[in-house]
């Protein structure tokens, strides 16, 4: 949901909580991040993060260039059984359901059987301004509906089991937050009448379309809806307070979540979702725009936000990601589509992840995958390497393009060894930035002298041909 739910706040608790003493923590060792997507380092680190914090388990996938190549557990599933986290753990991922409850609409709508464009009064015409709502204002958080799920933790009524039509009716019946398609403001209200939609349409219960629609093809064969919870391949769903020891949470009552959040997955079925929708397997090119296109607002302001897909720039690279809090769990799914890439995290304590994802996801982002890999020397190598033959006038013809050997002719080879003569062996060698152009790996390399500072533009193929190489000051 929109954040992590933590343990009924009964008068019992409270004070057991705050006025009863607790035992002074024991201090833990502090996790250091890699500096790069080292698995071992990356699993060392997160074997220690497990331990503070109050922590139980982690789920962690990895894709990258299109591939799952990492998929790890950490840490616990059930406390007092001390049973592991293994690969197929299932844990709740609250809202990153919404992700899955979007694409029912889409391909509800590729069938020709509903239109995003449709009103909400087609379907449930008692609520709200419901002839001014479409369903994908629904899927893009500007309906106006309230949110029933807005605060931290499960409140007394949330406990009962209830019918989600009637959730819809308490609050998809009151007054808009603002007019239909002005402003953004997540509302959870708002899928569960998606999902209960797409129930009408389809004539079958939500589960059971994710299932044969989604998850069967996809081979998602530990994610499921509104599970059994009896079943022992589930997490165990912990929670703190005001630094207590994790507890177990009490969840949600049946119907209360549903669509906007009621599936268990694992991080590497998410990693099969999350490639089917970067690699077009699930979704048409009309429907992939929509899903991962940020609404516009009449202001001319963006949302950042799809549908059931958050939509940022980091590192000026378009990411994609959700987070998912519900009684006890917290999940988090970022994607960067120019690499086929992505960061799955689970746990099964409420805000158990804190900013653990968006540091591994910039362990990605640093290694710039979109570059093209270059045989041979790295970046700085090459650049050293090629700067002393220009220095010394005894160029390697070898390692040049075809054109940029025409353009180093010898009166040109000259001339530049005998004004780069004078600066010397270099003491250091930096790369400031890489980038991309034209299928090349594109760098610029600081290099430091006694004398001076010059930097270097190289332009490399994949196979360590150089293709241009300039210096300046």
């Amino acid at each position: 949901m929109n954040a992590s739910i933590f343990y009924s706040l009964v008068v019992a608790v409270v004070v057991s909580l705050v006025l009863l003493p607790q035992p002074a923590r024991a201090a833990q060792p502090a996790a250091k991040l890699p500096a790069n997507l080292d698995f071992a380092a990356l699993d060392a680190f997160l074997n220690v993060a497990v331990k503070t914090n109050a922590r139980v388990g982690f789920s962690l996938a990895i894709v990258r260039e299109g591939k799952i190549v990492h998929a790890r557990g950490f840490g616990f599933r059930a406390l007092a059984e001390q049973l592991p986290v293994e690969v197929d753990t299932r844990f709740a991922i609250g809202s990153v359901t919404k992700q899955f409850t979007c694409a029912a609409v889409l391909l509800l709508a590729e069938a020709g059987k509903l239109s995003v464009r449709d009103s909400v009064a087609k379907y449930y015409p008692d609520l709200t301004h419901a002839a001014d709502i479409t369903l994908l204002d629904l899927m893009n958080h500007v309906s106006g509906y309230p949110d029933y799920y807005p605060l931290d933790f499960v409140d007394r009524g949330m406990m009962q089991p209830i019918a989600t039509d009637e959730v819809i009716r308490r609050f998809g019946t009151r007054t808009l937050d603002f007019p239909p398609g002005t402003k953004y403001s997540y509302s959870n209200t708002g899928y569960l009448i998606l999902g209960r939609i797409v129930e009408r349409v389809s004539g079958e219960a939500m589960g059971d379309f994710l299932q044969h629609r989604i998850f069967g093809p996809l081979g998602m064969r530990n994610t499921a809806y509104e599970p059994d919870m009896a079943d022992d391949r589930l997490a165990r769903g912990y929670t703190v307070f005001a630094l207590s020891p994790p507890e177990p949470a009490v969840p949600e009552g049946k119907g209360w979540i549903a669509a906007a959040g009621a599936l268990y997955s694992t991080a590497s079925d998410l990693a099969l979702w999350d490639l089917a929708l970067l690699e077009g397997k699930l979704l048409r090119p009309e429907s992939y725009r929509l899903m991962t296109t940020a609404r516009q607002l009449p202001d001319g302001s963006t949302t950042e936000y799809g549908c059931g897909l958050r939509v940022s720039a980091l590192d000026k690279r378009v990411v994609w990601a959700h987070s998912g809090m519900v009684a006890g769990f917290h999940a988090w799914n970022g994607l960067i589509p120019s690499s086929k890439s992505a960061v799955i995290m689970l746990a099964n304590t409420g805000s158990g992840l804190g900013d653990l994802p968006d540091q591994i996801l910039g362990l990605l982002l640093k290694e710039h995958p979109n570059i093209p890999k270059i045989y041979g020397l790295t970046t700085a190598e090459a650049a050293r390497q090629f700067f002393v033959e220009m220095q010394q006038g005894k160029i390697d013809r070898t390692k040049l393009a075809e054109e940029f050997n025409w353009f180093l002719n010898a009166e040109n080879v000259a001339a530049t060894a005998k004004r780069l003569q004078p600066f010397g062996k270099p003491a250091k060698v930096e790369v400031l930035r890489t980038s991309e152009r034209g299928g090349m790996e594109v760098s610029v390399t600081r290099l430091t002298f006694k004398s001076g500072i010059l930097k270097v533009l190289m332009y490399r193929r994949p196979d360590g041909i150089i293709e241009q190489f300039f210096v300046e000051e």
